[in-house]
C-alpha cells in the first residue's frame, strides 16, 4: 500500500516539476504540457486500454417494439380535465382536475378516449406529442361501453391517426403493447400479453361491459383511454381499468375491444349519440325464475304488443259509518319474462343485452309466463 501511495504522489511531483521547468523555459503553453503528459502515459506499461465496443444487435422482439412505438406514439394524446365538486354542507364548489389518455382517430381532429376520463368535466384540454395544447369539445359518449369521442381544432400536420384493427383476431398469449400517460408521464410504453378474453366489467349503473380484454401490461392512473396495440401497431382495444386494491398496477388490466369501439364511434360520429332500441318496459323485478314486469310505458312497444305489468286496484272498505277507498298494487296479472328470442334471461342486464342486440324497428320475441302458461309475444322495438 505504501508503495502505491508513493508512486501516485511521486508522479504528481514529477508532473509539477516538469510543468514548472517548462514554464520557466517560456513559450510552452498548457496544450503542449497536456500533450507531454498524454505521451508519457501512452509510453507507460500501465496505461489504461479501452476495449473496442461490439456493434449493438437488437433482437427480433426489440425491433417489433421499436416499430410499434415509432409508428404510433405521435398519435397518443394527453387529456386533462377541470370540473367542480359541490360541497353539500358548505354549498360551494371545489375545483377538481383529472387526467387520462387518448388516441387520434382522424385528420379532422377526432379523438378516442374513455367516457369516465371526461365525465362531469367543464373544461377539457388535449396535449399532442409536440407539446401543443388545445381545448376539446365532446362529440358524443356511450356511458354503457365507457367510450367518448372528442374533437380539437388542430392542423392536419399535427394529427397522426392510429389505425383501428380487428379485436376478434386476438388470442390468449398474444403479445400486446400499451401506450398512455400514467401519472402524467407522457407516452409511456409497456408490453405484455393477452391474459384472457371475454371478461365482464361492472358499470356505474349496474350494467356490465362484455367481451373485455384482460392483459398483464402495466397500467396505472392516467392510462385510461390510451390505445392497446397489436404487433402491427393497430389499435385492438382501449385501456380502461385495472384490478387493484391499492389503485396501482398489479398485473391485471382491462381494455374495451376494438370491434366494440368501431361500432360505437361510427354512430357517435354520425349521430352524436348512441341510439338504442326501446322495448317500453320501464321497471322489472328480478324473481326466482325470470323478471316480473312492474311498469310499462304508456303507448310504448310493450303495451302495444299486449305485455302486462302491475295493476293499480281501488278497494273500498267500510269502518263504521265511514267508507274508505285505498289503492293497492295487484301483481297477480303481471307477465313474467323468461326469454328473449329464445335466449333465457335471468337478470336485468341479460334482458337489456338481448334487446340491445337489435336495432329500433326490429322485432323481438319475448317469452313470458302468464296465468301459468308460456306465451310468445312479438314486440316491435322503438327508439330509446
Amino acid at each position: 500500500m505504501r508503495q502505491t501511495v508513493w508512486v501516485a504522489f511521486g508522479a504528481s511531483v514529477l508532473g509539477l516539476f516538469v510543468g514548472i521547468l517548462i514554464t520557466q523555459n517560456g513559450g510552452t503553453n498548457d496544450v503542449q504540457a497536456q500533450s507531454l503528459t498524454q505521451q508519457r502515459l501512452a509510453d507507460s506499461d500501465d496505461a489504461p486500454t479501452t476495449p473496442a465496443l461490439a456493434p449493438v444487435e437488437y433482437t427480433a422482439e426489440e425491433k417489433v417494439n421499436f416499430h410499434v412505438y415509432d409508428s404510433v406514439n405521435r398519435g397518443v394524446v394527453h387529456i386533462t380535465t377541470k370540473s367542480a365538486r359541490t360541497n353539500s354542507f358548505l354549498l360551494f364548489e371545489t375545483p377538481t382536475e383529472g387526467a387520462g389518455s387518448g388516441s387520434v382517430l382522424d385528420k379532422d381532429g377526432h379523438l378516442l378516449t374513455n367516457y369516465h376520463v371526461v365525465r362531469g368535466a367543464r373544461e377539457i384540454y388535449v396535449r399532442l406529442y409536440n407539446g401543443e395544447e388545445y381545448p376539446a369539445g365532446v362529440v358524443g359518449v356511450d356511458a354503457l361501453n365507457d367510450v367518448a369521442v372528442l374533437k380539437i381544432e388542430a392542423s392536419a400536420n399535427e394529427l397522426h391517426p392510429i389505425l383501428i384493427g380487428d379485436s376478434s383476431k386476438l388470442r390468449i398469449g398474444q403479445r400486446i403493447h400499451a401506450l398512455g400517460n400514467p401519472f402524467g408521464l407522457e407516452r409511456t410504453y409497456t408490453v405484455g400479453i393477452v391474459s384472457s378474453l371475454n371478461r365482464t366489467l361492472p358499470t356505474a349503473d349496474r350494467r356490465t361491459m362484455k367481451s373485455i380484454i384482460q392483459i398483464d401490461a402495466a397500467l396505472n392512473q392516467g392510462n385510461s383511454g390510451g390505445p392497446l396495440l397489436n404487433s402491427a401497431g393497430h389499435l385492438v382495444g382501449v385501456n380502461t381499468a385495472i384490478a387493484s386494491s391499492i389503485g396501482e398496477n398489479t398485473g391485471v388490466g382491462f381494455a374495451i375491444p376494438a370491434n366494440t369501439v368501431k361500432r360505437v364511434v361510427a354512430q357517435l360520429l354520425r349521430d352524436g349519440k348512441i341510439i338504442r332500441p326501446d322495448i317500453g318496459i320501464t321497471r322489472v323485478y328480478q324473481v326466482e325464475q325470470g323478471l316480473l314486469i312492474a311498469t310499462i310505458a304508456r303507448g310504448g312497444p310493450a303495451e302495444q304488443a299486449g305485455l302486462k305489468g302491475f295493476k293499480l286496484v281501488k278497494i273500498k272498505t267500510q269502518r263504521g259509518p265511514f267508507v274508505y277507498e285505498e289503492t293497492r298494487v295487484d301483481q297477480s296479472q303481471a307477465d313474467r319474462i323468461i326469454a328473449v328470442d329464445g335466449q333465457q334471461v335471468d337478470s336485468v342486464d341479460s334482458f337489456l343485452t338481448a334487446v340491445e342486440s337489435h336495432q329500433p324497428g326490429e322485432e323481438v320475441v319475448v317469452t313470458v309466463i302468464r296465468d301459468g302458461q308460456r306465451i310468445d309475444v312479438k314486440v316491435t322495438l322503438g327508439e330509446e
